[in-house]
């Protein structure tokens, strides 16, 4: 990481701080959250997965997806004045690779989901257009936000 451009310096490493913060929570989900869902029977893991959904929208959450998403926003647009082209491709493969996946996936499959009553009989289908989906995207998302967290450290 390139040093001696002040303020620019701070939003790169806290860049680096979100985009690794956002990677370790898409790992969790990847490895330890939806195999554990999968071992439910799915009218359950629906209601948890609505549950999760619910709960994860805090302001700490946004701060830290929404804040990222800024930051990699501005890394991209001063690569020019503070770095090298490795942190212009880590500030991309996060928007891209993550940002634009879940507002295009993740999000809507989120609210397909939490809009089916978790009594009603079109949960156990619900669940099943949702899980293997929602948690392939999801892999995606681990990926890439740790390709990113990488490029932006070694940018």
């Amino acid at each position: 990481m390139t040093r001696g451009n002040g303020w620019l310096d701070v939003v790169a490493v806290a860049t680096v701080v979100g985009a690794g913060l956002v990677a370790g929570l898409f790992v969790a989900f990847s490895v330890s959250v939806m195999p554990a869902l999968s071992r439910l029977p799915a009218p359950r893991a629906a209601v948890v997965m609505q549950q999760v959904n619910r709960a994860i929208l805090t302001p700490v959450f946004g701060l830290l997806s929404g804040g990222t998403a800024v930051l990699a926003v501005v890394v991209a647009a001063t690569t020019g004045i503070t770095g090298t082209p490795l942190r212009l491709a880590g500030a991309l493969v996060l928007l891209a690779g993550v940002y634009a996946v879940t507002a295009a996936v993740n999000v809507p499959l989120n609210n397909a989901l939490d809009r089916v009553d978790p009594g009603g009989p079109e949960i156990i289908p619900a669940w099943e257009r949702f899980a293997g989906r929602w948690t392939r995207w999801n892999h995606v998302r681990a990926l890439t936000s740790t390709v990113a967290t990488v490029l932006l450290v070694v940018g």
